[in-house]
C-alpha cells in the first residue's frame, strides 16, 4: 500500500516538475483601445498557424487604463523577430480569440526575451464573433418568419398577381408592336435630322468662324479705324465754317432765281392780257361778218378794233 502511493507521488512530482520546470521564453503585447474580449488565459499563440505557446496572464497596463498587456509564454528557442506583428484572431464562431503572430523579416533582428512584440491592427483584420453569430441568428429568424404558411400564402398571391401583370405587359407590346416599331423609327429618323442639323450648325460655326477671323474683316476694321483716326484729326471747326458759307451762298441764289421768276410772270401776265383783248376783238369781227357779210365790201369803222393795237 505505501508503496503503491509512493509510485503514484512519483508520477504526479515527475509530470508536474516536467510542466513547470520546462523552460519557456516570455513576452509581452501592448494592445492600445483594442477589444481583447475572447482571449482568455490559455488561449493559445500561433506563429504563421503552427502552435508555438499561450497566453499566461492578461491585465490593465496600470500606467495607462487604455492598454491591454498580454503576456505570452512560447517554446523555448522561438525566433521572434523585432518586426514581428501579433493580431488578435477568431477561433471560428464561438467567440473565442487567439493570437496570431506574423510579418517578421529575415533581414530583422532577434526579439530578446520579455520585450514587447509590436501588436498588429487586429481591429481591422478580426471581426466579433459573437455579432456574427447575432446576425446569422437574425436571418435565420427572419427566414423563419418569411416560410410561414399565411406568408408563403402571400408570397404566392404576389407571385401569381406579377405573373398576371407580366402577361398583360406582353399582350399589349404584341398588340402595340407595329405602333412601337413606327414609333422607335420615328425616333431614329429625329435622330437622324438632329444629327445632321448639328453638323449644319457645326458647319454654318466654321464658316462663321473662318469669316470673323479672315483677312477682310480685319481689313474692314483696320479701315474703320483708319477713318475714325482721320475724323478725330480733321479740323471740323473750319469745315462747319465752309459749310455755313456754302449754306449762304445756296440761299442767296434762291432768292435772286425767286426774283427772277416774280419779274417774269408780271410780264408774262400783262401780256396773256394783251392776248385775250386781242381774241377778244376777233371774235366780234368774226361775228360781225357774219352777219353782215357786205362788211368786207364797204367796210365798216369799228371802235376798238385790234389793228389800233397792232400799230401800236
Amino acid at each position: 500500500m505505501v508503496i503503491g502511493s509512493l509510485a503514484v507521488i512519483s508520477l504526479i512530482a515527475f509530470f508536474t516538475s516536467e510542466k513547470y520546470l520546462r523552460k519557456r521564453d516570455t513576452y509581452f503585447i501592448g494592445y492600445e483601445d483594442v477589444s481583447v474580449s475572447g482571449l482568455e488565459v490559455g488561449s493559445p499563440v500561433k506563429y504563421l498557424g503552427v502552435k508555438v505557446g499561450t497566453i499566461t496572464d492578461i491585465r490593465i497596463d496600470p500606467e495607462d487604463v487604455s492598454r491591454i498587456i498580454v503576456k505570452v509564454e512560447l517554446k523555448e528557442g522561438t525566433p521572434i523577430k523585432k518586426d514581428a506583428r501579433a493580431d488578435i484572431v477568431s477561433m471560428g464562431i464561438t467567440g473565442l480569440k487567439m493570437i496570431e503572430i506574423h510579418g517578421a523579416s529575415k533581414e530583422a533582428d532577434l526579439l530578446s526575451e520579455g520585450e514587447f512584440i509590436k501588436a498588429g491592427s487586429s481591429e481591422e483584420i478580426t471581426g466579433k464573433a459573437e455579432v456574427v453569430a447575432e446576425k446569422m441568428e437574425r436571418v435565420f429568424n427572419n427566414l423563419q418568419r418569411f416560410t410561414r404558411p399565411a406568408n408563403l400564402e402571400k408570397i404566392m398571391q404576389m407571385i401569381e398577381r406579377t405573373s398576371a401583370a407580366l402577361d398583360q405587359v406582353e399582350s399589349m407590346l404584341r398588340e402595340n408592336r407595329h405602333g412601337i416599331q413606327k414609333s422607335i423609327r420615328a425616333a431614329q429618323d429625329i435622330t437622324a435630322q438632329l444629327d445632321t442639323t448639328s453638323q449644319l450648325l457645326q458647319s454654318s460655326a466654321d464658316r462663321v468662324h473662318r469669316i470673323v477671323y479672315s483677312d477682310t474683316v480685319a481689313q474692314i476694321l483696320a479701315s474703320t479705324r483708319d477713318v475714325s483716326i482721320k475724323l478725330k484729326e480733321a479740323n471740323l471747326e473750319q469745315l462747319i465754317q465752309q459749310l455755313s458759307q456754302v449754306a449762304d451762298r445756296t440761299n442767296q441764289l434762291l432768292i435772286q432765281v425767286n426774283e427772277g421768276m416774280e419779274r417774269g410772270s408780271v410780264d408774262f401776265l400783262s401780256s396773256m392780257r394783251e392776248l385775250r383783248t386781242t381774241l377778244e376783238n376777233l371774235n366780234s369781227v368774226s361775228r360781225l361778218i357774219q352777219e353782215d357779210p357786205s362788211v368786207l365790201v364797204r367796210g365798216t369803222k369799228v371802235k376798238g378794233a385790234p389793228d389800233q393795237y397792232l400799230e401800236r
